[in-house]
């Protein structure tokens, strides 16, 4: 077998086995990805891993894999769904509690994982902004709630901000439950049990009405009918019955208790010991000394960035709760309301321009496909003929993956990142009728004047010329695979106050042009929506003055020469055609749907020559 170019692979390996023996589940299917980590049927999703295998990233990824294994190991979903509540809130207690049990539950078994999941918790919770809540009302309750069922099943101190969220509600919810929650030790291993002591510490906590009916009330009324009928017809069954019911209660427990030794101490190995050892040496064969981290930038090698633990890809819907997403994307509807006409013309326009381009076109007389049902009447007239299938023919559209990525920095607040919106919304949406996969993206950072990139700067002495000073925030707002319905809601995250700050273009660009690159469609375009040169106050600051433009061309000329991707640009009152080779630039953000439409339809169009009158573009002076 071929040896695999990427120093990353054995350690993704590695992971992979040893979630299986955690999970006591070797069927499970461990993927690696950029979508927000998770359970779903026999796949387990864990954090994107690169060549560089930063410590963060790998011990990021260990925990996720170990929570993720715990879960599958000691949960039950039909169990967990008959006792689940119906509130929002009282949901949400439910969930972040049993979640802990499951931890707690594994870091009795393999202590090894109690400081991998410690990782994963430290990683969630300042992405959240924990550390910084200084009010209980700012906290979440579930989320308190969890952190102290953990602490006191396991003795474990947590990590900071968790335990700044724990100590805020710890008073309250101790006062309230603390009765309740004397029992925990004795019911912790038994999924059941637990879950009617969460619902017991739930209604303590002043969310009773929101549980609903009580599962095991309905279960004693049937079990109640059902002895009344077998005493009729059997009068002396009914202890056995109920003591093999007992035992049967009893022996998942049992189960559990039993396991192998030698499992628990493999897994745990594998948690704490040997996944360590792989990272420093995947393989006996490999070099003494691990290659050199590529550089920041593919495109300029020396483009430097200070500090890049900070920076965060997010999807759109961690940044903001669900409730919150929903009123966001109100307003942007309410704030559009004048211009949904227009924008509603261009997108039928758009979309009439494309379908008239991808007639369909048919293969007759094969052997499977569609019923053509329009020589059915033959076989009426003879039955003896064989039923008519017929293929539809492939298109080009069909084979295209279309990214918008927008700028999300603080000159776009207004009337320019509504339309912007609105106009991503649309598009999404025309494209997926055409069969055209489309990914939207956002880039902004995550402070203004500098984040904990700054810090550190300011902290070690303030070194000449040290690159890129600040941290960044990549938002996925819909990925290429997610249906628009879906993911409707997320747009609305660019009215969130706060959100927009400053715009670092190049590596924004370069790592959209990454995922593209990742995708399977054999055509490939990239649409960039701006209103301005990149700025970074802290970064130009401290570095020469185009610093992040000359980057910026760079990324250009690396994504042109390679011609994998077919990149575009619009700007917003603002002259983009010196930076891109194939660029529009528009004076009213009001044109925006209008330059979108028009861009898009003429990249579709067969005639070049009437794809560059179209598009009305001109290369860079």
């Amino acid at each position: 077998m071929k040896k695999s170019d990427n120093p990353a692979d054995p350690f993704k390996k590695a992971l992979a086995e040893a979630a299986k023996v955690m999970a006591d589940d070797p069927e499970l299917t461990v993927s690696y990805t950029v979508d927000p980590s998770g359970l779903s049927g026999e796949t387990m999703r864990l954090p994107q891993v690169s060549r560089r295998m930063d410590r963060e990233e790998v011990l990021l990824a260990r925990g996720t894999a170990d929570a993720l294994a715990l879960r599958r190991r000691y949960h039950d979903d039909a169990l967990h769904n008959r006792y689940v509540p119906r509130g929002d809130m009282a949901r949400d207690l439910y969930e972040a509690m049993e979640t802990a049990r499951c931890e707690a539950v594994g870091a009795r078994h393999m202590p090894g994982t109690a400081s991998n999941i410690d990782v994963k918790i430290t990683h969630e919770t300042l992405r959240k902004g924990f550390d910084r809540l200084k009010d209980p009302a700012e906290a979440p309750l579930a989320d308190a709630a969890g952190f102290l069922i953990r602490h006191l099943a396991t003795g474990r101190d947590l990590p900071g901000p968790a335990a700044n969220v724990m100590n805020l509600w710890r008073g309250y919810i101790e006062q309230h439950a603390g009765e309740t929650l004397a029992d925990l030790d004795s019911v912790l291993e038994d999924q059941a049990a637990f879950a009617r002591l969460a619902r017991r510490i739930i209604e303590d906590l002043g969310y009773g009405d929101q549980l609903g009916e009580d599962p095991d009330n309905q279960d004693d009324q049937s079990e109640e009918e059902a002895s009344q009928d077998e005493e009729q017809s059997e009068p002396d069954s009914s202890g056995d019955q109920d003591q093999d019911d007992s035992e049967a209660e009893m022996d998942p427990d049992a189960e559990q208790q039993d396991q192998p030794d030698q499992m628990q101490v493999t897994a745990d190995e594998m948690s704490d010991e040997d996944m360590h050892d792989e990272v420093d040496m995947p393989e006996a064969d490999a070099p003494l000394e691990p290659p050199p981290p590529p550089p920041p930038s593919e495109a300029d090698p020396n483009y430097k960035v200070y500090l890049d633990a900070h920076d965060e890809e997010v999807a759109a819907e961690d940044l903001a709760e669900p409730a919150e997403l929903e009123r966001l994307r109100a307003y942007l509807d309410q704030q559009l309301e004048p211009l949904k006409g227009a924008v509603s013309r261009l997108a039928n326009k758009l979309q009439r321009r494309l379908q008239a381009q991808q007639n369909r076109s048919w293969e007759f007389d094969r052997d499977e496909g569609i019923l053509d049902a329009g020589r059915l009447a033959r076989v009426v007239a003879n039955p003896t003929t064989p039923l008519s299938f017929k293929v539809e023919k492939d298109t080009e559209f069909r084979d295209t993956v279309v990214t918008l990525l927008l700028d999300n920095s603080g000159s776009m607040r207004g009337r320019p990142i509504s339309i912007a919106a609105i106009c991503a919304d649309v598009l999404a949406r025309t494209l997926e009728r055409c069969n055209v996969k489309v990914e939207i993206l956002g880039f902004t950072t995550r402070a203004w004047k500098g984040g904990q990139a700054r810090e550190a700067w300011l902290n070690d002495g303030r070194p000449q010329q040290p690159g890129r000073l600040n941290d960044l925030r990549h938002i996925i707002y819909k990925s290429a695979d997610a249906p628009w319905r879906r993911t409707r809601d997320n747009l609305g995250l660019m009215m969130k106050e706060g959100l927009l700050k400053e715009n670092i273009d190049g590596e924004a660009l370069e790592w959209a042009h990454r995922r593209m690159m990742l995708r399977p469609e054999a055509r490939k375009i990239l649409m960039v929506i701006s209103d301005g040169a990149p700025v970074d106050d802290s970064t130009l600051s401290v570095n020469p003055a185009n610093y992040l433009e000359k980057h910026l061309r760079d990324v250009i000329d690396m994504v042109e020469r390679k011609k994998m991707v077919e990149l575009l640009a619009i700007g917003i009152g603002h002259d983009v055609t010196r930076y891109y080779e194939r660029a529009v630039t528009i004076t009213d953000a009001e044109q925006l749907a209008g330059a979108i439409t028009e861009q898009l339809a003429a990249l579709f169009d067969k005639d070049p020559r009437a794809r560059a009158r179209v598009m009305g573009i001109r290369k860079a002076s």
